[in-house]
């Protein structure tokens, strides 16, 4: 397929430079410098539960720095709380109903062999695209058309989903699963993670020496389970410590398909500790398990500080975007429930951070709505091309200057269940609002409407209730059924 871009480009200017910040790194351009770098960070599985995100027990010292040296999203949404469909969303820029992919069995070049993928995008513009950990749930995806190397993937001495200890090796099924949690005391390089720091550190040392511009995607598994990281992480969050979400069930008045398949855990019930276990789990393996998270999350916090560290080091960050994002949410016991495969908030919601060489007032945040398809846009204009017409998000560019102005009035995301019926949702002001769509009547079998002014959790539908009905009628109008993204409706009240 020959690609087409939009026209339409503009920059945003800060003292004569293009600035942009995503969770990770920063990058300058002038009229008389070299093409923009970009430092690609995906986290698997992290929720915006970070330093720098309000969260007052999480330990994320370098993700808050870069924060400090960007712009922080605090309501960014994928578009589908599941790895495959999500990550390519979100690397095409398309949505999921445009890509056709819900599940994670099917691959991207399998299903859309002519689609224009961000890695290939930059590919063509003559970068040297490289894929360390996991970018693609299926990393074949691309290994031909969008990297310019193959994929790569670390190797150690751990045996099935990344275990180190002899006693968990003894439980490994044939999946490769076995407990849920592992904390033994190794070095940080012992676990994948640490292996892809250590890569993408030796791979900006070999980029520094060379005039090609690099798009540099750096994929970090954890806080994906099972929850396992070197003890030292474990002991910076004493289990005393650890607290259960007070919302105990599902919301009140919530269509049964609304859960998470197999009713409240899927994923996590997999492993051969918890297999057994109804719900909900009892609270010390409750605990056990937001323990085990959170140590996760500090352990990649201080891999993504080595490469941000070494970007640093090598003078590399004056030319390099650094952009720092999450796949989807996850469910940490709110409504005695766990991983993600829903609608909710708690699912949908994602951290992102922006980080642009030369911005005027770093560190500053947005609650402007904003999705994973504005980053294929975002980088595109950042990097001074046009936007390519397949991009269905919105760059993300305009905010660095005026992170206060009105934008987007909804953010879009949606679930399946089964072949036969399709979760819409958006999140639009303090409202989480969701239809649940036959897919071949196009009739709405269920509607939800959730208040979120006072949180991420919410304890019942209000979709029903007479009082909310103008709501409800306004908010299915901006949704229409998952296709009110195309009217590009802002809202100046947010």
């Amino acid at each position: 397929m020959i690609p087409t871009y939009r026209t339409k480009f503009s920059f945003g200017r800060f003292g004569g430079m293009i600035l942009f910040v995503l969770s990770g790194m920063a990058c300058t351009l002038t009229a008389q410098s070299p093409k923009m770098n970009v430092l690609f960070i995906a986290v698997d599985d992290l929720r915006p539960e970070l330093g720098v995100y309000g969260h007052p027990q999480i330990l994320s010292p370098h993700i808050d720095r870069l924060a400090s040296r960007g712009l922080t999203f605090d309501r960014a949404y994928c578009q589908q709380a599941v790895c495959a469909p999500s990550r390519i969303s979100m690397l095409t820029g398309m949505r999921p109903d445009s890509t056709q992919i819900y599940d994670l069995t099917h691959p991207l070049r399998e299903n859309l062999p002519g689609a224009l993928s961000m890695p290939q995008f930059f590919k063509e513009q003559g970068y040297e695209t490289l894929s360390l950990g996991k970018i693609y749930h299926h990393w074949k995806d691309d290994k031909d058309v969008g990297w310019t190397q193959n994929p790569w993937h670390p190797k150690g001495e751990w045996k099935g989903r990344g275990y180190l200890d002899p006693a968990s090796w003894k439980m490994i099924t044939k999946k490769g699963l076995g407990p849920s949690t592992e904390s033994p005391e190794v070095a940080d390089e012992a676990y994948p993670d640490g292996q892809i720091a250590e890569k993408a550190v030796s791979e900006l040392r070999r980029l520094q020496k060379q005039d090609r511009p690099f798009f540099l995607a750096v994929g970090f598994m954890k806080p994906h389970l099972p929850f396992n990281a070197p003890q030292s992480y474990w002991d910076l969050y004493p289990e005393e410590e650890i607290r259960l979400s007070p919302q105990t069930d599902w919301p009140t008045g919530m269509p049964d398909y609304a859960k998470n398949s197999r009713g409240f855990v899927w994923e996590i019930s997999e492993y051969r500790d918890l297999v057994d276990l109804e719900r909900p789990f009892p609270e010390d393996v409750s605990r056990n398990l937001i323990r085990g998270y959170y140590a996760c999350v500090s352990y990649t916090d201080a891999m993504v500080g080595r490469v941000l560290e070494e970007l640093d080091r090598l003078g590399m960050r004056e030319n390099t975007v650094v952009i720092l994002w999450g796949d989807h949410g996850w469910k940490l016991s709110e409504y005695a429930s766990w991983s993600k495969h829903t609608n909710f908030e708690i699912d949908t919601r994602v951290p992102m951070i922006l980080s642009v060489p030369g911005q005027k007032e770093p560190g500053g945040k947005t609650d402007a709505l904003v999705e994973l398809v504005d980053i294929f846009p975002t980088l595109a204009e950042l990097c001074g091309f046009p936007v390519p017409e397949q991009c269905e998000g919105r760059s993300m560019v305009p905010l660095l200057t005026d992170p206060d102005q009105s934008w987007k009035a909804a953010a879009f995301s949606q679930y399946p269940r089964g072949k036969d019926l399709m979760g819409y949702s958006i999140r639009s002001g303090q409202w989480r609002y969701t239809e649940w769509v036959d897919v071949e009547t196009r009739g709405i079998r269920a509607r939800e409407l959730y208040d979120h002014a006072g949180g991420p959790v919410a304890g019942e539908n209000l979709a029903g209730k007479d009082v909310y009905a103008e709501t409800v009628s306004q908010l299915s109008a901006l949704l229409d059924k998952g296709q009110g993204w195309k009217s590009e409706v802002h809202n100046p009240e947010r």
